[in-house]
């Protein structure tokens, strides 16, 4: 290993942790610093800037802002506590239920914003610690990003897979089923196996009796806006036609569906069909547009595109100088060991901060590297099945709801460690991680 790599290692990681240091949309910052550096003090060419990736987060965040200011995430928060606290006992698998299929449907995990308190209180009324179904719930909301059909990591891959013969039906119809059922593989292991008594907390102890923990308040009456049901009628119908458009030019057995020659492709189709959606809801809802900047899923977006801009630029400027290297180490190891494909994307995501940038990232590489290609598709089922490992967002304890669990789980059970890693949302990443990726390379077998 010579100095200028060593170098260039240093500054990777060190405006990764200055990042992490600085918190929120600083991650983003303190990644244009280092592409800065690389470039001009080390010699490295910028790497691509994933547009493509922010360009499909900012539609669907700027229709989920619409949505919310029209009172639709409230009722949205609606249904989702009554189905908490329909059976208050069962959280541990409701909590990451409800999270999933938010994600699921809106494309970013920021939606588990919402439903953070609510998973505090039905916690505490069952004495159960916050820790255990924020933890999970948490996770749950990261990894339903390489299921969601309107997510860009999915849009990314789907447009790499589909010339190797997984069609567009066929790739969802694996990943939502085993990343669902990988959560709740977790959700089981961490009912069964830790102590979820929340009165034996001594933290929790501790902070009753300094008077810093509410009391459950029960369920809450929120008087909905006028447009909100209607608000989210029209985004799911939204969700619904990107599906059905993505299903159309898709091919099965190396013939369209039913639409042959593609004018509008699939990232485009979704921006264009998000940026509809929001203005229908604009319209019919009757949302003043000068408010949608100021909701919390519009701010809570625009940092997530920021930290992409960032990091994920510096990821790529990185990749991009040892894409042969990388390609040589890639080839060999993954070739000998699949599923160690999944250990790169769980780190390159550690990293990048982002499911569709690691995705980007790293999977034309290995490509590469194994020489995949549309007349010799065969390695391209590791693809498949480890794809759920780019959303290992959780290692780190800097994605924004991780922090915002911590902060809002006043018991104090849901905390950082002193030593980084060990936080309360590590295990149950890992678990959901490796049960979707194991089930992944089941399902994959299959066809």
């Amino acid at each position: 290993m010579d100095i200028l790599l060593i170098l260039q290692v240093i500054v990777l990681l060190g405006a990764i942790f200055v990042g992490i240091r600085l918190g929120g949309i600083g991650i983003g910052y303190a990644g244009g610093i280092g592409v800065v550096i690389l470039g001009l003090a080390l010699g490295m060419k910028p790497g691509s800037i994933p547009w493509d990736v922010i360009l499909i987060i900012m539609s669907v965040i700027a229709a989920i802002s619409a949505m919310q200011l029209a009172g639709g995430l409230d009722y949205l928060v609606q249904i989702a506590e009554r189905i908490l606290r329909s059976n208050p006992k069962y959280i541990n698998y409701l909590a990451p239920t409800v999270t999933y299929v938010l994600t699921l449907l809106a494309g970013t995990g920021h939606t588990a914003f919402s439903m953070i308190p609510v998973i505090v209180e039905v916690a505490k009324e069952q004495n159960i610690k916050p820790s255990a179904p924020l933890s999970i719930a948490v996770v749950s909301s990261q990894i339903a990003i390489t299921a969601s059909p309107v997510s860009a990591a999915v849009v990314y891959m789907t447009g790499v897979l589909e010339p190797l013969g997984w069609s567009y039906p066929l790739l969802l119809g694996i990943w939502i089923p085993t990343t669902f059922i990988g959560c709740m593989l977790t959700a089981f292991v961490m009912t069964m196996f830790l102590n979820l008594d929340l009165s034996k907390d001594p933290v929790y102890q501790e902070r009753l009796a300094q008077g810093l923990v509410k009391p459950a308040v029960g369920a809450q009456n929120m008087e909905l806006k006028e447009g909100a049901k209607l608000s989210v009628g029209i985004f799911l119908v939204g969700v619904l036609l990107v599906v059905l458009y993505a299903t159309a030019i898709s091919k099965i057995g190396g013939k369209p569906v039913l639409i042959e020659n593609v004018i509008v492709p699939r990232d485009a189709a979704i921006m264009s069909f998000m940026l509809a959606v929001a203005t229908f809801i604009v319209i019919f809802c009757k949302v003043e547009t000068g408010k949608i900047a100021d909701t919390s899923v519009f701010k809570s977006g625009m940092v997530a595109c920021v930290c992409v801009l960032g990091v994920a630029w510096l990821g790529n400027t990185f990749v991009g100088g040892y894409t042969e290297e990388i390609k040589t180490l890639a080839g060999d190891w993954v070739k000998a060991v699949p599923s160690l494909l999944a250990v790169i994307f769980f780190f390159a995501a550690m990293l990048l901060y982002s499911q569709a940038a690691t995705a980007k990232a790293i999977t034309p590489v290995v490509i590469a590297a194994l020489g995949i290609t549309a007349a010799n598709p065969g390695d391209s089922y590791m693809l498949v099945a480890s794809f759920a490992a780019v959303s290992a967002l959780f290692v780190l304890p800097t994605y924004p709801t991780l922090l915002g669990a911590v902060q809002m789980d006043d018991t104090g059970s849901t905390r950082l460690g002193k030593y980084v890693f060990n936080h309360a949302f590590l295990l149950p990443g890992v678990l959901a991680i490796v049960f979707s990726v194991a089930l992944g390379f089941v399902a994959t077998a299959l066809f």
